[in-house]
């Protein structure tokens, strides 16, 4: 997994105490790994673990382990083959026993290895490409960007100025790299519209937070590289802009996403960061708050947080729901949380079906209610929960930036969106946590999922 540089204690991810487990997902792994090393088959044991993950909802998890069993049988091939299957697989086995769903998700050690996976299959069959984004935002719905009109003349000069800089920030010596990235921005900020799902909103906040990222860590180059590459694949954009396209490609504005949550899926959001995870949010995207006031104080909350999560192990008493083992004090937090949020997600889902008609603040304080679920799913490890809810909160979003004005012209009202998709997605969700509170594993819930997708990748009217 990913480290953090600038801390003298080095760590993959923000912890997660109290997390859940899938504990035959972990055993399957184990008895995976055990039967690798000693040629042995493979195949039933990740079989098992497949179908717990799926089980679990954990999405991403599931995919890394579907690419072993499709990969673990030409091990035979080749020690070079052999060790980077067995070093895959027990790097995804310990992150499982880590239980953090964000980690799986975003961790750059993780798409290493599924990458070097698909490497090997793609030499024995033809294969798609992968993206970080496979794993990141595996199952997720994706808001389009949009692009939004401009006169051909002020484009034209933007896009001559942009393209200029360019080729000095990537043919120009480090040290000068600065004042390129300012003027780059400069261009962003000049083609940026009002729409929050205006792709420059999302181009700009993600360049800016991978540089952000690699100044407090010392320069990290990774960081600078992937920036590098969005601000070239950016004048492609351009291009479609000058031809008057409405949108970004899908394909970019995935990886765009994927970059921008990943260093906030792993270590959180500090306060300075709250512009970002304002963009991250309008896509239905949540982040953990970390604060820390020096180096060593970050220090210090890691080995609390890492002794908690041995303490949590050891003395806690536990809650089986299906595949899921759950921190018992955990799952009584969860379920008194999530009362509240889920009765004012069905309320407000019901007075849209029944007017026709939703408030642009009470859509947002419904996206908000989903994210607050959502996000607490995560960290007890309800995959399809929190899958369910994030989504379900990117559509209110949906609703809130992009409803049509009311006929009757009052203020902040919106219409012309299926408000029955939101409501019956709540209901599902009321009764997925039931099931939880009576301790059965949740459903999936996906059918509200397909007919939220449905309804947030609708492209909204654009007018030019």
């Amino acid at each position: 997994m990913t480290s953090r540089p600038d801390l003298p204690v080095a760590f993959e991810a923000l912890p997660n105490p109290r997390g859940g487990s899938v504990r035959l997902a972990e055993m399957a792994l184990t008895d995976a790994l055990h039967a690798f090393q000693r040629q042995g088959e493979t195949g039933a044991a990740l079989k098992r673990a497949i179908a717990a993950l799926h089980s679990a909802g954990w999405l991403p998890a599931q995919r890394f382990a579907e690419a072993l069993a499709l990969v673990a049988p030409l091990g035979e091939e080749s020690e070079g083959s052999r060790a980077r299957i067995a070093e895959a697989l027990a790097v995804f086995r310990a992150a499982v026993e880590r239980h953090n769903l964000r980690e799986l998700a975003c961790s750059t050690a993780l798409f290493d290895h599924y990458r070097g996976l698909h490497a090997l299959l793609a030499a024995h069959t033809r294969v798609a490409p992968v993206s970080y984004d496979d794993l990141a935002l595996a199952g997720r719905a994706i808001a389009p960007a949009t692009l939004r009109g401009f006169a051909p003349a002020r484009l034209a000069h933007v896009r001559a100025h942009y393209e200029e800089t360019l080729l000095k920030l990537l043919r120009g010596p480090a040290e000068a790299s600065a004042d390129s990235f300012a003027r780059l921005d400069a261009c962003l900020d000049e083609l940026r519209g009002s729409d929050p799902y205006d792709f420059w909103r999302l181009a700009s906040s993600t360049v800016r937070a991978l540089r952000e990222r690699a100044e407090r860590n010392g320069a990290e180059l990774d960081h600078i590289a992937d920036a590098k590459r969005l601000y070239a694949r950016f004048n492609l954009v351009l291009a479609d802009q000058a031809h008057a396209l409405s949108y970004a490609p899908r394909s970019l504005v995935r990886a765009t996403l994927a970059l921008l949550w990943r260093d906030f899926a792993l270590y959180g959001a500090a306060p300075e960061d709250a512009e970002h995870v304002d963009v991250l949010r309008d896509y239905g995207l949540t982040v953990a708050w970390h604060v820390a006031a020096t180096q060593a104080s970050e220090a210090a909350w890691e080995e609390g947080a890492a002794r908690a999560s041995e303490e949590a192990a050891r003395d806690a008493p536990t809650r089986d729901l299906g595949v899921l083992r759950v921190n018992a004090a955990a799952y009584e937090d969860f379920l008194q949380s999530a009362e509240t949020s889920i009765d004012a997600l069905v309320e407000r889902g019901t007075q849209a079906s029944e007017t026709g008609t939703v408030d642009e603040a009470a859509a947002l304080s419904a996206a908000d209610a989903s994210h607050r679920l959502g996000a607490a799913a995560c960290a007890l490890g309800l995959g399809h929960v929190a899958l369910l809810a994030d989504t379900l909160g990117l559509a209110w979003r949906r609703v809130a930036h992009h409803g049509e004005t009311h006929a009757d012209g009052a203020e902040g009202a919106t219409r012309g969106l299926d408000a029955t998709v939101p409501e019956r997605a709540a209901q599902m969700l009321r009764s997925m946590l039931h099931q939880a509170a009576a301790g059965i594993a949740p459903s999936e819930g996906r059918g509200s999922i397909v007919a939220l997708t449905s309804m947030i990748e609708r492209p909204a009217l654009i007018t030019r």
